[in-house]
């Protein structure tokens, strides 16, 4: 039992030994060479398109306009919900992951009854899973673009819109990339405090690097995946409410300087993988071995919450419970929510407060 659960660890933490991302590394990007991703936007009126900036080639841009308006005309872009698929334009990647987004303008009270309007748009780079693996990010990053949008003729495409536009990739998907490069080592401090809802911290930051670390934080936490919200809201107010146990970081050192650090076994095991994905300087590869960070802590979490229903009627069961909590790593963690989120259930609090005594005990087998 126990070794097909050390396996399927294993397997989790090794995912940059057989993803299918190698063709994403960013060559050179400690030195900031010219990396391979394109914008475009369109203003969609009815059913025109007119091309407004773009940074593809010329030779591709109206292949992706050809692909745009099938798009539409199928009306497989909603407004402010991105679409992305694989596009094969002329380009050196020739087939790339394209995010692509129809931000709809208010129809004028003239015209309720007016074709749609708006602008269309898409962002180009790595592939189609890598790009989804960031959904949200280039979601919220479009509809910044919004009050940018509303300048009668995008007069100010120069200083505001091709800016913006041209920054996608730093500001959506490198964020994970620049946090690993930080802290190095010390990311098992900040993948602890996501699981633990701690906070985190920053002195003489950034603002850039503290909204990076926030990102990262809020993609590593569990925050929204539990069965019960009031469970993180309650376990979140509880823990802020204790300032000692802020993980603070202070960026005035090179390398960073951490105080009040958490760890456990679990998020140790972790570390090299994500320097093995920063060396390899691959964004999607990283974002990928996040989400299986948090695979396995979830999944986890439910084999405790189902150990410890079925501990309320057998003593075998607490005691392969012991042994799950023993043998996972993230015990302190685990427990943590799971006394959050069963603490209307007087058996179970119980249950959990003998497995509490359990990890507290010194024993040559966790030494």
């Amino acid at each position: 039992m126990f070794t097909s659960q050390t396996s399927s660890f294993q397997d989790s933490i090794d995912v940059e030994e057989r993803d299918d991302f190698d063709n994403e590394e960013i060559s050179g990007y400690g030195q900031k060479v010219q990396l391979n991703c394109y914008y475009t936007i369109y203003l969609y009126q009815g059913t025109r398109l007119t091309l407004i900036d773009s940074s593809l080639p010329p030779e591709a841009e109206p292949e992706l306009r050809t692909y745009i308006s099938r798009r539409l005309g199928k009306g497989a872009l909603l407004g402010g919900m991105g679409n992305i698929a694989t596009v094969e334009l002329s380009i050196p990647e020739q087939g790339v992951g394209c995010y692509c987004c129809l931000l709809e303008q208010e129809r004028s009270p003239e015209q309720p009854d007016a074709d749609g309007n708006g602008y269309v748009i898409c962002f180009m780079g790595g592939s189609e899973k890598g790009l989804n693996l960031f959904r949200l990010e280039l979601d919220k990053y479009v509809q910044g673009l919004n009050s940018s949008l509303q300048t009668p003729e995008l007069q100010n495409l120069e200083t505001e819109v091709r800016p913006y536009l041209s920054q996608w990739y730093e500001e959506s998907v490198m964020h994970i990339y620049r946090v690993v490069q930080l802290v190095q080592s010390n990311i098992s401090f900040l993948l602890h405090a996501a699981l633990s809802h701690t906070n985190v911290e920053l002195n003489n930051s950034d603002e850039r690097t503290k909204a990076d670390v926030s990102r990262f934080i809020k993609a590593a936490s569990l925050q929204g995946l539990s069965q019960q919200d009031t469970t993180t809201a309650s376990l979140c107010k509880a823990v802020t409410e204790d300032t000692h146990t802020n993980l603070i970081i202070d960026c005035s050192t090179i390398p960073p300087t951490f105080s009040n650090t958490v760890s456990n076994r679990f998020c140790d095991d972790w570390i090299q993988a994500f320097l093995n994905g920063a060396e390899r300087c691959n964004p999607f590869l990283l974002r990928q071995i996040l989400e299986n960070f948090k695979l396995k802590a979830i999944q986890d979490m439910n084999s405790l919450k189902r150990f410890v229903r079925q501990a309320e009627m057998s003593h075998y069961a607490l005691y392969r419970c012991c042994l799950f909590l023993q043998g996972c790593g993230n015990g302190d963690v685990l427990l943590q929510n799971a006394r959050a989120e069963h603490s209307d259930l007087p058996e179970a609090c119980s249950i959990i407060g003998v497995l509490e005594e359990f990890l507290r005990e010194p024993s040559p087998a966790r030494a």
